[in-house]
């Protein structure tokens, strides 16, 4: 997901994303150990896409300190 497109979304939302990815990267992570190494390159890629939507939350609410 692009950085764009995350900025566009509602903070609730991204929010509620944030917990999916948490829930996903916790089954790919047991997967892994299992010994299904299919998931690897997937839990990489959530672990970048949950990264951006922290950093555009975090974003989010220095500017409402800001202005607030």
């Amino acid at each position: 997901m692009k950085a764009e497109k995350i900025r566009q979304v509602d903070t609730n939302e991204l929010e509620g994303q944030v917990k999916d990815m948490q829930e996903q990267m916790f089954r790919l992570r047991f997967q892994m150990t299992i010994g299904q190494a299919d998931g690897l390159k997937k839990y990489r890629e959530l672990r970048k896409d949950r990264a951006r939507i922290l950093t555009v939350l975090r974003q989010r609410q220095l500017e409402s300190a800001k202005k607030g």
